[in-house]
């Protein structure tokens, strides 16, 4: 009878294991698993199992494939099965491509005459996933918020960045989800972030690898007015919950799509980008709405000089400009009395009221 090993921490179980289970079998006639146990998880990957050991172990001798399972206690890095490996003597110790253990398997093989076997990762029936990012599915919340950016736009994007400069920006309500989704696609308002984030996967990763910055999901996790220090990474420098924008602000759809990669290395005055964050910086320090519309109007006369088309003019509205940066989209209003802002709504179906969305 030929004895088949393998092992891993099997933390929360998936078709992706079910598979490799199968094709390890396959090998022999008898399988051998071991898992980690609770103690050797903390240790080794500093993380508390998803279940009890004892419910795991259940749970995988009730598979068929599966013929014997062994919890590793060993606190040796890699081969917390050492003793019960050196009890059952196998035939075969199966890896996967990327196991990080090698040398150590290896050296473990010899001591028995086990065969080390390497099998290749075949495509799976189903899209693939993993222990970690069903954590973070598990761990996304079911509904996020848009954002909408005062001043500032493109300092954030890492090789525009200027030490001592900002970016200003507000997280948004009605919030989004999944199922969910009152705006506009491709819309300027940070959509792909939230998007991430609602899916469990890092939303700055995501961003910094279409060339553009990381703002989006940076103020969609914070929430809140943000002031944001312009450079590599996010590091708020301050924030605001955003109450004295109850009631001021509006967007309106452009009519179309935007598309910010696409114009990231158009020509753009940096330096009056620049100024309009610190004057809108100023607005939301001291909670002053005219302020902050000041640095709004600076930002978009920077659009107009980019080569964006103006906007039309609403009543009563303050301040205007495009929400982001690819000639489309939606683009903001503000206005200094909530009344004045839901009378432009009342007439002109192209607006929409948002508001300041701060999670407590």
């Amino acid at each position: 009878m030929k004895k088949v090993f393998i092992s891993g921490c099997y933390d929360i179980l998936h078709a992706g294991h079910l598979q490799f289970f199968e094709e390890a079998k396959a090998l022999g006639d008898y399988l051998v698993v071991s898992f980690a146990s609770s103690e050797v998880l903390w240790i080794h990957k500093r993380r508390k199992p998803s279940i009890p050991d004892e419910h795991k172990f259940a749970l995988l001798q009730s598979m068929r494939m599966i013929d014997e399972v062994v919890i590793g206690h060993g606190l040796e890095e890699g081969i917390d099965f050492r003793a019960d490996f050196l009890r059952i003597r196998p035939d075969f110790l199966i890896v996967t491509e990327d196991d990080k253990y090698a040398p150590l398997k290896r050296a473990l093989c010899d001591e028995v005459g086990a065969q080390y076997v390497v099998l290749p990762k075949t495509p799976p029936k189903f899209e693939p996933v993993s222990t970690s990012s069903i954590v973070r599915w598990v761990q996304a919340p079911t509904e996020a918020p848009l954002r909408v950016d005062f001043a500032g736009g493109w300092l954030d994007v890492p090789r525009f960045s200027m030490p001592g400069e900002f970016i200003v920006n507000c997280a948004i309500s009605p919030l989004v989800s999944l199922r969910e989704w009152p705006y506009e696609k491709q819309a300027g308002l940070g959509g792909s972030g939230a998007w991430a984030l609602l899916n469990g996967r890092d939303g700055f990763e995501s961003e910094i690898d279409l060339g553009v910055g990381w703002q989006d999901p940076a103020v969609i996790r914070e929430t809140g007015l943000c002031v944001w220090r312009s450079g590599h990474q996010p590091i708020l420098d301050f924030k605001h919950n955003g109450d004295f924008l109850n009631g001021r602000m509006a967007i309106l759809w452009t009519g179309s799509p935007h598309d910010t990669p696409g114009v990231a290395n158009h020509q753009r005055d940096y330096k009056a980008i620049a100024a309009s964050a610190r004057t809108a910086r100023e607005g939301a320090l001291h909670a002053d709405i005219k302020r902050l519309g000041d640095g709004v109007n600076l930002y978009h006369a920077c659009q107009l000089e980019e080569g964006m088309a103006p906007l039309p003019e609403i009543p009563d509205a303050i301040a205007r400009k495009y929400c982001g940066g690819g000639h489309g989209g939606y683009a903001l209003y503000l206005f200094t009395e909530p009344a004045a802002r839901d009378r432009a709504v009342a007439v002109d179906d192209r607006l929409r009221a948002i508001e300041p969305f701060c999670r407590v």
